[in-house]
């Protein structure tokens, strides 16, 4: 039987990036070597970040004037570093669910912080839409997609540089990257496995704080040894690569767009019309096309954990929703074909006649 992979992250990666990493696995660039057990200071490995680097900016048309880092520790180290280089006394946060909310924690170790909207109200089903920042703070924090609670953020306006973490949909949309300080997101939902963290960051926001950062932790220092100043994780970055090879030939990120809309499409309108189930993102501009969250409608509640089991029996892995919401959850990044997300709908169907 055919496994369809939900699971949130780390994820389900295109073919064409576990074949060719398998092969390095065994065969690196043919060296004989595995891509485990080289030199990152090879020429060979130097080349994959190189190109790695390049395709970025390429994906995401990132203007000049910024540098591409492939760092480690993933989004929960970037909470702490976009902070450390860039907050002055003050920043401005737009709180939509956990990870925002993780964020601001290690913000407030270095100066206020502000949460300018919240939709905690509503145990974050819905993306604020109006509220003032604060002139005077150092960026505006967003997270654009909320892997729990299924919902996305389009780049708020503001009158402050944006510091986005974009973990969960980078390469999934266009960007503006102009209209941001740092971009961060962690490898492990559209890019590659997890151990790898991809940064985005524009030189001239680096240099302003008054504060001593730690070598570690400090961006310029990063850039100054082009992601080199401690060995990266090869594997992940070389499997970073071939995603982004992939993606170019798919034809970029508006092409990956137009898929992601329409995959996400089949699975809102049978959420929608099927009477057993319904969304947990009520606004339709506000629900993600990463992560689809759905329940079971009220009156069918006790059916949960049968159509859970259900689903399993007939290859949909990874469904079951977070324990903060309960319920079901899709994620459909890039790498899921729409045959899987038909699947899961025929099975949703399938269900529905059951009952």
């Amino acid at each position: 039987m055919k496994k369809h992979n939900f699971y949130a992250g780390p994820s389900i990666l295109p073919e064409y990036t576990k074949e060719k990493t398998a092969e390095a696995v065994l065969n690196f660039a043919g060296t004989g070597l595995s891509v485990m057990e080289v030199s990152h200071r090879s020429k060979e490995f130097v080349a994959v970040v190189d190109e790695a680097v390049a395709l970025v900016k390429e994906l995401l048309k990132v203007p000049e004037g910024y540098s591409v880092l492939f760092l480690q520790g993933g989004a929960s180290l970037q909470f702490l570093m976009a902070p450390y280089n860039l907050m002055g006394l003050k920043a401005a946060y737009l709180n939509t669910g956990v990870w925002s909310k993780k964020a601001m924690k290690e913000a407030k170790f270095f100066g206020e912080v502000v949460e300018v909207a919240s939709s905690a109200d509503a145990n974050f089903n819905y993306i604020p839409k109006q509220f003032d920042t604060p002139a005077d703070a150092s960026y505006l924090h967003y997270t654009s997609n909320n892997t729990i609670f299924g919902t996305k953020v389009n780049a708020p306006e503001a009158n402050v540089p944006l510091v986005a973490d974009m973990s969960s949909d980078i390469f999934s949309r266009p960007v503006d990257v102009a209209k941001h300080d740092l971009i961060y997101a962690g490898a492990q939902k559209n890019l590659g496995p997890s151990g790898a963290t991809l940064v985005i960051v524009k030189d001239e926001a680096l240099g302003k704080i008054d504060r001593v950062i730690p070598t570690m932790l400090d961006y310029r220092i990063h850039i100054q040894n082009e992601s080199m100043f401690n060995t990266p994780s090869t594997l992940p970055v070389f499997a970073c690569l071939q995603t982004l090879r992939w993606l170019k030939e798919l034809g970029g990120v508006e092409a990956i767009e137009k898929i992601n809309i329409e995959k996400a499409a089949v699975l809102y309108d049978e959420i929608d019309r099927n009477k057993l189930f319904q969304s947990t993102v009520p606004n339709k501009e506000d629900r993600s096309l990463m992560n689809v969250t759905f329940v079971m409608a009220p009156e069918f509640a006790e059916l949960e954990k049968e159509f859970l089991d259900f689903a399993t029996a007939k290859g949909m892995i990874g469904i079951k929703g977070h324990r903060s919401v309960g319920g079901f959850r899709a994620s459909t990044y890039n790498a899921m074909p729409i045959e899987s997300v038909q699947a899961l709908v025929d099975t949703m169907q399938e269900f529905e006649k059951k009952h």
